[in-house]
């Protein structure tokens, strides 16, 4: 009960969560501010981290890619060389030594040229690359050899 006269004194909701005045130290604000100045960068390293995986994904991806066309080109020069050498010998000439400059103009190091009998002609290339050499190989010769 209150007294005539005498208002009760009540506290206005606005000052339950006022903040402490300049200077002043409160236990939440400590430890929020403690809490901040901890992360702080945080966000600066974790990109930098996603930053350098994604630039060694994308190289090993360029020498997967490399590779790839490597033996692409490989491929072509040994079929390339198969077909011209079988070619040259259906006319009595060299068949290796003509695969084998086929081989080159086509971008490719010739690694062997072997004569199979029946006029089939078996042209291995390779082509160099970073993480080593991509080879590949091929037969040219008369349908008549097939077997």
């Amino acid at each position: 009960m209150t007294e005539p006269g005498h208002a009760s004194r009540t506290f206005a909701s606005s000052d339950r969560g006022a903040t402490p005045a300049r200077g002043a130290t409160s236990d939440r604000g400590a430890s929020s501010d403690r809490g901040a100045s901890s992360d702080r960068g945080a966000a600066s390293v974790l990109v930098i981290a996603i930053l350098g995986l994604v630039v060694l994904l994308a190289g090993w991806l360029l020498l997967l890619a490399q590779a790839q066309s490597a033996r692409g080109v490989a491929q072509t020069a040994a079929d390339l060389g198969a077909l011209a050498g079988a070619t040259a010998m259906r006319s009595a000439g060299d068949g290796c030594a003509v695969a084998r400059e086929t081989v080159r103009r086509n971008g490719a190091e010739p690694e062997s040229c072997e004569l199979l009998g029946g006029g089939v002609l078996r042209v291995r290339s390779a082509v160099p690359t970073v993480l080593g050499a991509a080879s590949a190989a091929a037969r040219a010769g008369p349908a008549s050899a097939r077997g």
